[in-house]
Formats: structure tokens, sequence, C-alpha cells
């Protein structure tokens, strides 16, 4: 039986016959973790080259911070940070995969008319009734994540006076899933290819620290709806408390904290991550594919 992998654009595609690591390159000026530092395209090219060299498979770009309590930007803001970024990346390094993590088609269509293969939405598609019929349109990769709320109305995982609620029996799990099945329905139904579409779950949006290791423990019930599930957890707010670091602590300070639970993340069965330790993440993860493998 052949591999399974995730299919993009362009004739490009990522193998999930063992981890495999997106880059994290935000072109923002107000990320939650690397806030302003890549200033330029030819700083986000560089950094692309240090990923890769680092053990990147693919690279996400973004040009609009989802932290919690973020301003919105619009799409032709998006678009002056995102695109001469992607171009010059693509003129670079023309075989290494990108997806453009951005709500609105007409953000995503210019990326993908730059050099994109791959779309990252964090609104699954519902902030904008055009980008399924893009992606489709253009045979894009697709990941759609779950989140209860925009991020101008969110906050941080550890911030919450109580947790949010998720009616009914299954809890966050069983709402979760049940939305990650509505939008990868909605996505077959606009006639994208299954093997096309990666789910998240969302880990650190809408979901308290308890909730989200609920959500890593039970990753199989995701993984069962047949898509491969995307690991976005790297230096969020949950992993410092589940680590015991204080609510104070800084995004970079969470490496430790992030490589445990992308380990466990591996244990129950993911096969991307999202992150901004690259080479950290490349060598824990290949570390541990390689106990899981040994006979």
């Amino acid at each position: 039986m052949a591999s399974p992998v995730w299919q993009l654009g362009n004739g490009k595609a990522i193998s999930l016959d063992r981890p495999a690591i997106i880059a994290i390159l935000n072109v923002t000026p107000d990320s939650f973790s690397d806030a302003g530092e890549l200033t330029s395209s030819e700083a986000a090219a560089d950094a692309a080259e240090s990923a890769l060299r680092d053990g990147a498979s693919m690279l996400d770009i973004g040009g609009e911070s989802t932290r919690p309590g973020a301003e919105r930007v619009s799409a032709a803001e998006q678009l002056r940070r995102v695109i001469p970024a992607i171009r010059l990346i693509r003129e670079r390094l023309p075989q290494v995969p990108i997806s453009i993590d951005t709500t609105l088609a007409p953000v995503a269509r210019a990326a993908l008319d730059a050099g994109a293969d791959a779309v990252n939405d964090v609104a699954a598609g519902l902030e904008d009734e055009d980008m399924l019929p893009l992606v489709a349109e253009r045979g894009a990769g697709l990941v759609l994540m779950h989140r209860l709320r925009t991020p101008e109305r969110d906050r941080f995982s550890d911030q919450y006076a109580s947790p949010p609620v998720y009616p009914g029996p299954g809890g966050v799990v069983q709402a979760v899933r049940d939305f990650l099945s509505r939008r990868s329905d909605a996505a077959l139904s606009a006639e994208i290819g299954a093997n096309r579409i990666v789910i998240d779950p969302g880990l650190g949006f809408g979901k308290s620290v308890e909730q989200n290791l609920l959500l890593l423990r039970h990753t199989p019930q995701l993984a069962a709806l047949g898509f491969p599930v995307l690991s976005a957890l790297s230096r969020k707010s949950f992993t410092a408390r589940a680590a015991g670091l204080g609510p104070d602590s800084q995004p970079k300070a969470r490496l430790s904290a992030s490589l445990g639970l992308s380990i466990v993340h591996v244990l129950a069965g993911t096969r991307l991550f999202r992150v901004h330790d690259v080479r950290e993440h490349h060598e824990a993860l290949t570390a541990a594919w390689a106990a899981l493998n040994t006979t």
C-alpha cells in the first residue's frame, strides 16, 4: 500500500509516512511569538532557506496575526505583506511547498498566483464564501481549522475565568469533531479532493488549558474522520501551563513544553507539525519516530 500523502497544488505533495514539519513564517508586526522578526521579503526568504536546512518540509506564510485580541487586517494589507515574500521565496526555492495562512479568498488567490500551493484557513471557509470554490478551482491543498470565536473576541487559553462552553455529552472533543466533519463535508461538496484536505483542531483557539490537552489525547477520534490532523501547538500558552510555567512565561521560553506535547501528538497519530522551532522539532520527532519504528 502506498504511503499516505497530502496532495497540494502545482503537482506538489507532502508524504505522511513519517512526521513532517511546516515552518511558520509570519510577516506580521503583531504575532504573539515572533512579531516583527521578518520585516522584509529578503528576511522572509532567508528564514525560509534556514527552515529548510533545519528540516522543514513546507512553509506557512501569514500576513495577519490570529493571536487573541489581534486586530483584523485588510486584504490589501495582507497582500502587501505576503505577496512579495512568496514571490521571492518561490524564486529562490522553486520546489518547496508553501501555504498561505489567510481567511480571505482574494489573499489566497493572489498567493496561489504568486506560487503558493495550499491555503491554511483558520475560519475553515466560513469567513469568505469564495474560499472553498477557489481552492477547488486551483487544485490547492487546504487546512480546515476549528475556532470558537474570531481572534479579536478570544483570550489566551490560560486566561479564561471559566472554561469555554461546549455543550453535549462529548464536550470539546465531540464539538470539534462534529465541526470538522461538517466543514470537510462542505469542502468535498465544493469538489475539493479528499486527499487535499487536512483538519486542525485549533489548539489554543477558544479552548482552556484542559480542553486543549483533551483534544491532544483524543486525536484518534479526529483522525477517524479520514483526514490528516495538523498539530499547531507551538509556543502556545497552554503548553506553558501544562509544563508548570507561570502565566508570564514568554513564548520563546516554551520550547521544551512544545516539544513534549508534540511527542504526545505524534504518539496519538499526528504527522504534520506547524512549528516555530524547526530544528528542535525535527530532531525530537525524528528520534521519537525512530523509537516507534524500531523492530
